[in-house]
């Protein structure tokens, strides 16, 4: 969204008080490394070109007024810095009111109250981390409005604890930390384990990454997601039982398998052979990257998805038609869910020549098998969090 377009809207919503400044933090999409996050393996996200802009006004007291374009029939919600606390009513709102808690928490002081418009491009409830982007946005003008100094690190950490604590969304690292740390044109290879990350540069060579949104509802995300964790960790406690290990991303398949029937539950069990393999087939779809084989790339990202279908069962009858119609369709190289699942987005690497063709093909049999649309975006690898 162009700076000038974002200051008239702030203008003609939240009125004229001073200097308006203009902001934008990226959305993020997992390449590979799914579920693994909060089993101590490693994770391949990168930032995107779209995500939330924000332009912000010093205020002369202690509030807060916020506002987002998306929502232009709740009225702005005014919140005193003295009162900040978890409300259902204030609905997205609790997003940068986490945030502001956390700054304050830190001992980070406010001396003044915000206006703050919001606008983003990110499809709502689509796995590509709309929240995290507000959080890692809101983050991003509190530093910059008060002149405050935070490394990206400490800043996702810091992102992170908002959503943990504030909002009650028991979510790991990733999101927060691939939004502060995008480089564009980079992957980051991040180990959930101790934060340790390298760049990995993204070399299409004539493809091109496409997002796909079901448009499903993701009711029962939450629960499940919970719900896998719990299984995972079950699974984990009974291995530990015979090798003394700190997670699941510490074990190779070939270890894994050796100490599966240690696992009595069978569903425990394939949840924990997916965490393995997921975290080993990240590593490998680094390496191929690096060496520049897209084509194994892709089978990884195949072999992602179906571990998630069979072994997580998190993917669902809309996810997997988005995928499997992908994998029929000429010039794709991979395709997979993204994100928690039971609903969201798939990723799939699609020569450039067959992106069109591509999206009205999977479009076309999804609206058929599902009963509505689904939503395309062929999508570039950008910056994190900067002032515009």
């Amino acid at each position: 969204m162009e700076v000038e377009r974002l200051q008239e809207e702030f203008i003609k919503t939240l009125g004229e008080g001073g200097e308006i400044s203009c902001y934008f933090a990226p959305g993020r999409v997992n390449l590979i490394g799914e579920h693994t996050d909060y089993n101590g393996g490693h994770v391949f996200p990168c930032a995107l070109t779209i995500g939330t802009w924000a332009a912000v006004c010093p205020r002369k007291d202690r509030n807060l007024r916020l506002f987002s374009m998306n929502f232009p029939d709740q009225p702005p919600r005014m919140i005193s810095l003295e009162a900040l606390r978890y409300q259902k009513e204030d609905d997205w709102c609790n997003y940068p009111k986490g945030v502001v808690w956390a700054f304050q928490e830190a001992g980070y002081t406010l001396p003044q109250g915000l206006d703050i418009l919001y606008h983003g491009n990110l499809p709502n409830s689509a796995g590509l981390s709309s929240s995290a982007c507000i959080e890692v946005l809101t983050g991003k003008i509190l530093l910059d409005q008060f002149g405050w100094e935070m490394d990206g690190v400490t800043l996702a950490k810091l992102m992170q604890k908002a959503e943990n604590e504030f909002n009650g969304v028991n979510c790991g690292i990733m999101d927060q930390f691939a939004i502060a740390m995008g480089k564009k044109d980079h992957a980051i290879f991040l180990d959930t384990a101790d934060l340790s990350y390298t760049y990995v540069p993204l070399s299409l060579q004539g493809m091109r990454l496409v997002i796909a949104c079901s448009n499903k509802k993701r009711g029962l995300a939450d629960s499940k997601y919970n719900e896998r964790r719990s299984e995972c960790e079950a699974a984990l406690a009974q291995i530990q039982k015979v090798k003394p290990i700190q997670s699941l991303g510490d074990l190779t398949t070939e270890e894994f398998e050796a100490l599966a029937e240690n696992i009595a539950d069978p569903v425990q069990r394939r949840r924990a052979r997916h965490a393995v393999t997921e975290n080993q087939r990240t590593i490998q779809a680094v390496s191929a990257l690096q060496q520049g084989d897209l084509e194994q790339f892709g089978r990884l990202m195949n072999a992602s998805h179906r571990s998630l279908r069979d072994d997580y069962e998190v993917t669902g009858k809309e996810l997997d038609t988005l995928v499997e119609t992908a994998w029929k369709q000429p010039g794709v190289l991979g395709s997979r869910m993204t994100g928690a699942g039971f609903g969201g987005c798939t990723i799939s690497l699609v020569r450039e020549e067959c992106v069109d063709e591509f999206m009205r093909a999977v479009g076309t049999t999804y609206l058929e098998q599902i009963g509505y649309a689904a939503d395309f975006y062929s999508v570039s690898i950008g910056d994190g969090p900067h002032r515009l």
